[in-house]
């Protein structure tokens, strides 16, 4: 029920994008997109949409949120008018604008929404579904649920309230899995030794064997070898007897050794002598953002120089960082399935490429996180409640004018990485390449509440749960789980290890290209293997079918038996 005050405050906000919208219809605007036809029609601008329709037979209308605008560019030639506008998802669209004046404002207003500071007047909080919401999203993937299927493992980890108010760590959630023996007193002493308050916490258990990943932020040693004897205590707890650890830092030597002048560090080998610390070479986040723009500057090169090409993606880095990611991964995989051993995972502040880390290593490890619903609980999990910063690191993406401040292609590169994993073994998950891009561009602009807010507290504090609806209400209904699953799947129990040599990673062409090539042929080849296999599906159970009719001959007349 909306209150007198909801009201309100809806017709405050309302008024506000009323204000930012000087020219909110343009009649004969010409649409310009990739491999679809040139379309004439009206153009409105709304509080959250640029639309454009026609009354041209057979058209797609064009409905674009402005918070999926990443920058515009106008040209002028006379009295007519042309915006660029290149989009969050990597697609670049022009329009045609009879008339300075209308062109300068459209243009003028459609910075200003898709530059809204505000995160209450985004989308989500005014989207209204069109299907019946079947199951809510938000209560889908509750820690205290994925907790039950820890205890029917294991009796050795206890689900902590200790963060209940968010105050002991502001990008935890209110409940966290730690070990059975460690009290909350003990976890408020570790949160102060930790980067961001961020203890050492479960977050994944390796049923196989009973070994354990954790992921935590640094150590806050700085340059006086400060030390904390709680910490110690802590993560030793997940140690078998005689057994040894490994803690994976994702930062050089030379990195994490800087970072203890601004009062960081690491785990010295003195105070933890079951561990064994290995450095990795994970890139921070303003390298990264500079990657994407150079690769998708590249990606659009439009000369035609195969020299040009392969040495403008080899400048970018970008195969690189996948390469350095995967790596990382499987080596805590390996960790914990091969050595038999416990690992602890950190970069700095445990937000980024640690959670790349971990949650890459249970796409190996766990063929739960290879279906579509198992998938959907590790981007909850090792995500969005971990404390992934998606407000600051998917505000801009590869087209932004703007200087980068916070933002970095982390998640993507993650979603990166798995698509190279599920060409590598193209029947081991459930899901298919579209449910990695439509993840992709929800994370940079969505109707949903999902990827709002950088931690469950923001979340909390902007009531997304009360006020916008989830992702996972869309993806899990019966006909979009039918358009996200992999034909070729095959579930397999298997430990997967990729090859992530240079020869075996591939540019994923679904993201960066697409906008860039037709992909009808493509789209042709898999409609006609998804044909081959229905078909291979039917004469498999006709085939059934008959050796059941078969068998039930057989038993009605003994001489068939006998021949």
């Amino acid at each position: 029920m909306i209150t007198a005050r909801g009201r309100f405050t809806y017709k405050r906000k309302v008024m506000e994008f009323a204000e930012l919208i000087k020219t909110p219809r343009v009649d004969g605007v010409v649409l310009h997109r990739p491999f679809m036809p040139t379309v004439e029609g009206t153009l409105c601008l709304t509080g959250h949409h640029l639309i454009l329709s026609s009354r041209q037979d057979n058209t797609e209308e064009l409905w674009l949120l402005h918070s999926n605008i990443d920058s515009i560019e106008k040209r002028f030639v006379g009295s007519l008018g042309t915006i660029i506008v290149k989009c969050k998802d990597l697609r670049v669209i022009q329009l045609d604008i009879p008339g300075m004046e209308e062109c300068l404002n459209i243009a003028s207003s459609i910075e200003a929404l898709s530059t809204l500071d505000s995160v209450s007047l985004m989308y989500p909080f005014f989207y209204r579904p069109m299907f019946e919401v079947i199951e809510d999203g938000w209560n889908s993937f509750r820690p205290e649920d994925a907790f039950k299927d820890l205890e029917s493992m294991t009796d050795e980890w206890r689900l902590s309230e200790v963060n209940k108010d968010f105050s002991v760590c502001p990008s935890y959630p209110p409940l966290v899995a730690v070990p059975k023996d460690v009290d909350d007193d003990t976890l408020r002493k570790v949160a102060t030794f930790r980067h961001g308050g961020r203890f050492p916490v479960l977050s994944y258990y390796h049923k196989k064997n009973g070994m354990v990943m954790m992921r935590a932020g640094q150590p806050l040693t700085g340059t006086n070898g400060r030390r904390c004897k709680e910490d110690e205590k802590l993560i030793n707890a997940t140690l078998r007897p005689g057994k040894r650890g490994y803690i994976i830092d994702t930062r050089t030597i030379n990195v994490a050794q800087q970072a203890k002048a601004r009062g960081g560090g690491f785990e010295s080998e003195a105070n933890y002598p079951q561990w064994r610390r290995i450095h990795k070479a994970i890139e921070r986040s303003n390298v990264l953002q500079e990657s994407l723009i150079k690769l998708v500057e590249a990606c659009n090169d439009q000369s035609h120089s195969m020299d040009r090409w392969l040495s403008k993606l080899e400048a970018s880095s970008w195969q690189t960082h996948v390469k350095e990611i995967l790596t990382t991964a499987c080596l805590a995989a390996q960790c914990i399935d091969r050595e038999g051993a416990s690992v602890l995972v950190h970069g700095t502040e445990g937000t980024d490429s640690t959670l790349q880390v971990t949650s890459l290593a249970q796409i190996i490890l766990d063929p739960a996180c290879r279906t579509i619903r198992g998938f959907q609980g590790l981007v909850e999990r090792e995500w969005l409640q971990a404390g992934h910063p998606f407000q600051q690191r998917c505000a801009q993406s590869a087209y932004s004018n703007s200087k980068p401040r916070q933002e970095a292609p982390v998640f993507l590169l993650f979603l990166d990485c798995v698509w190279q994993i599920l060409r590598q073994f193209p029947c081991s998950f459930e899901f298919s390449e579209s449910f990695l891009v439509l993840l992709f561009e929800h994370a940079y602009a969505s109707q949903f509440g999902t990827f709002l807010g950088s931690s469950t507290a923001e979340r909390t504090k902007l009531s997304l749960p009360e006020k916008t609806v989830s992702l996972w209400s869309w993806v899990n209904r019966p006909q979009e789980l039918e358009r996200l699953t992999n034909p070729l799947y095959e579930a397999n129990s298997l430990v997967i290890w990729p090859s992530v040599a240079p020869q075996s990673l591939l540019l994923w062409e679904g993201v960066f290209l697409r906008w860039n090539r037709s992909s009808k042929c493509l789209d042709e080849a898999y409609e006609e293997m998804v044909h081959i296999i229905e078909y291979n599906k039917e004469l498999q159970n006709k085939v059934n079918s008959l050796r059941r009719q078969l068998a039930q001959l057989e038993t009605e007349d003994p001489l068939l038996q006998m021949t």
